[in-house]
């Protein structure tokens, strides 16, 4: 998500504080925010991905592996 749509997003909230949002408004907003929490996910996701865990037995283990993988297994 690019800075001017994090901006926009400040910008609706700021002015339905101030003066309220139209229902076209309204639905921009929506929009906007489910992109950004959608793109927070992705992020979380890639990053807890990329984690590498040593077992008590000294092995090393992706968690990307151990579970994403599996996630999308049961998912489908």
């Amino acid at each position: 998500m690019n800075q001017a749509k994090i901006d926009r997003i400040n910008e609706l909230y700021r002015k339905s504080k101030a003066e309220g949002l139209t229902e076209a408004e309204k639905k921009e907003q929506d929009l906007l925010r489910k992109e950004f929490v959608a793109n927070v996910r992705n992020n979380l996701k890639a990053q807890l991905d990329n984690i590498d865990i040593q077992n008590a037995d000294g092995t090393i283990e992706n968690l990307g592996e151990k579970f994403g993988n599996n996630a999308n297994k049961k998912a489908n």
